[in-house]
């Protein structure tokens, strides 16, 4: 079966994972930054700072902004100070299909608690998960992964949650590929990374992903430190521990929803200041994008278009792709990036080599 079978074969699957609904409930996963961090630190020859990318629009694009931006004295040049880089997780920086690495985490808690919790055997919404009832699972509301994350997440405190989750990212493997899922980062978008920071910029994480989640590992999977990372925010409580040591407890509480609109108004909130550029992948990104594709200084809006379904997966349901709801990426969304002048990158054109443990072509 190739991949963009693969793909739509989880359709049902990743469409009870959806944005939306997953981070009304969710309260950040930690995924420990497991393996070899240091891929993003690798040094690339001066004529090539991006080896992985095919020559072609989208590569020449990001070389131009670059040498837009650091020309002194130019209308375009872009201060030290406003060299604001950012970037969508999912699906942008790392593999989000056919799942969210929260939905996984999630049902594989739910797995591993069920011996102490028998009556999830006939209880929904834990019934359908411990049977894995895909169909049931695709149908579940908002209340339904309120209390599965309740159930896995809240009632932890921070230093609790932290060692769950890297207990989980250091042996978990996504079964399609047979890696670690902190190894499913985007060779190309590392040298994006490096490039960006060799010339000035600093590089922030603007996900819809929680924001706990993302700080615990982003430093080592991307060499982003954790006050660079913005994500979906959850209340936490301060309290105390019964020795008196103060805590900080995790709540099933919504407090910034880091999507769609949201990515704009918190980019401003935590940074002040517009990016410069910034990537995407999806409609969720589509604001973040319009706010960084503005003023006179150099400018650029990038997003990634999955239609590789050799090496990774083929989804929309822009240019006729299957949408499995998970990564949206309409037409209406592609039709903008024409008519705006983004640069639209094919992960099947334009990548040479998308993953460190990927042969190059």
């Amino acid at each position: 079966m190739d991949r963009a079978s693969s793909a739509a074969n989880h359709t049902e699957l990743g469409a009870f994972a959806s944005r939306r609904a997953l981070l009304k409930s969710a309260a950040g996963l930690a995924l420990g930054a497991s393996f070899a961090g240091e891929r993003w630190t690798r040094s690339f020859a001066a004529d090539d700072p991006l080896p992985s990318w095919n020559d072609g629009q989208a590569k020449q694009a990001i070389l131009d902004f670059v040498a837009a931006a650091t020309k002194e004295g130019s209308d375009r040049f872009v201060p030290i100070t406003d060299r604001i880089a950012t970037f969508d997780q999912d699906g942008c920086l790392w593999v989000e299909h056919p799942l969210y690495g929260q939905a996984v985490f999630a049902i594989d808690r739910i797995k591993a608690l069920a011996p102490d919790h028998p009556e999830w055997k006939t209880n929904d919404p834990y019934k359908a998960i411990l049977s894995d009832d895909t169909k049931a699972m695709a149908s579940f509301s908002e209340q339904d992964w309120e209390q599965v994350i309740g159930a896995t997440h809240a009632g932890m405190t921070v230093e609790d949650f932290q060692k769950v989750a890297a207990e989980w990212s250091a042996t978990a493997r996504d079964p399609h590929f047979d890696h670690l899922y902190t190894e499913l980062v985007y060779q190309p978008m590392l040298e994006v990374l490096a490039y960006l920071r060799d010339n000035g910029f600093r590089t922030y994480i603007v996900s819809g992903g929680g924001q706990e989640f993302i700080r615990s590992y982003a430093e080592g999977v991307y060499g982003i430190p954790p006050e660079q990372v913005i994500g979906t925010t959850f209340e936490t409580k301060y309290g105390y521990a019964a020795d008196g040591t103060p805590t900080l407890t995790k709540e099933p509480k919504l407090q910034l929803n880091n999507n769609n609109g949201g990515k704009a108004e918190d980019i401003n909130l935590f940074i002040g200041k517009r990016p410069a550029i910034a990537f995407g992948n999806s409609t969720g990104d589509q604001q973040m994008l319009e706010w960084a594709n503005g003023g006179e200084r150099a400018h650029l809006a990038v997003l990634i278009y999955h239609d590789d379904a050799e090496r990774e997966y083929a989804y929309g349901p822009a240019g006729g792709l299957p949408d499995t709801k998970v990564g949206t990426f309409t037409q209406a969304l592609h039709d903008e990036a024409k008519k705006q002048k983004w640069a639209v990158v094919s992960m099947k054109k334009d990548w040479r080599q998308l993953f460190a443990f990927e042969k190059e072509k």
